[in-house]
């Protein structure tokens, strides 16, 4: 049985060329291509960028394969190949000559008044107001509370996400080999009448983050997941805590992550 490669790819003109030629390469060096994840597939490719990445992941929810990303945007940073490469790529695919790095993913238990919803993120999960304006937050940590934050908004992140949103909003990186969760602050008051930590902080993995609105008429709150927005009314509390989903990215031999972050950032 031939095996299947899933290619999930975005609407952008170089993204639908690429996907056309990475068909016809894959097809000849004999494997069958899907757009949908068959029982048999082994491989998912996603055309397009960092955001296409992120949908392709969702939009599977998680699926069990690895995962390999072509870059038809622009920073890339998820992406391990350019659609020159795509020769390079399906010769050291079919030699085996790759490794799987996995990236465990985070959660959000987010409570209102009449429900209760679970959402997964694999780079960040951000709480704001609704609106935009001042939002005050109360923290807790495994039960113990941390402070009354007052500014945009809190940004939770994984390691493998700490490149993104994290790092525009002050946070540091982190190597992805590291097991731990960042919390980092987005613009905090820290004045005589609110006072907030300005930098992030760095949990275990197994820590439980409590946040909920300070004051009953901040109960609307926005939670975006890997940059897709959600608005909840009459919120009472969001955990946010390690997930049981993860992803497995393919990574050719040769990739090291510092040397991906000197190449984009510097």
């Amino acid at each position: 049985m031939k095996g299947v490669i899933t290619i999930a790819y975005n609407n952008l003109e170089k993204s639908i060329e690429t996907k056309n030629i990475l068909i016809k390469k894959l097809n000849k060096a004999g494997f069958e291509v899907s757009e949908n994840i068959e029982e048999n597939t082994e491989l998912l490719i996603s055309i397009g960028g960092d955001g296409s990445f992120l949908q392709a992941v969702h939009k599977f929810k998680f699926a069990n394969i690895p995962v390999i990303a072509i870059n038809t945007g622009h920073l890339g940073f998820f992406a391990e190949l350019c659609p020159e490469k795509i020769d390079k790529f399906i010769d050291a695919y079919k030699n085996k000559e790759y490794f799987i790095q996995e990236a465990e993913a985070i959660q959000a238990n987010i409570s209102t008044e009449d429900e209760d919803i679970r959402l997964d993120a694999i780079n960040e999960i951000v709480i704001k107001n609704i609106q935009s304006r001042t939002v005050h937050l109360g923290l807790q940590v495994d039960g113990v509370k941390i402070e009354r934050f007052s500014g945009d908004g809190m940004l939770i992140s994984t390691p493998i996400g700490s490149t993104a949103y994290n790092y525009s909003a002050g946070g540091s990186i982190v190597d992805p080999s590291l097991n731990l969760l960042q919390l980092t602050p987005i613009a905090p008051m820290n004045t005589n009448a609110y006072r907030s930590f300005t930098s992030s902080i760095i949990l275990p993995t197994s820590a439980v983050i409590s946040i909920s609105p300070e004051f009953e008429f901040e109960n609307n709150i926005l939670i975006v997941v890997d940059g897709k927005q959600y608005k909840f009314t009459q919120i009472e509390e969001v955990k946010i805590y390690k997930s049981n989903k993860k992803i497995k990215l393919l990574r050719l031999k040769g990739y090291e992550f510092w040397n991906k972050v000197s190449e984009k950032f510097l």
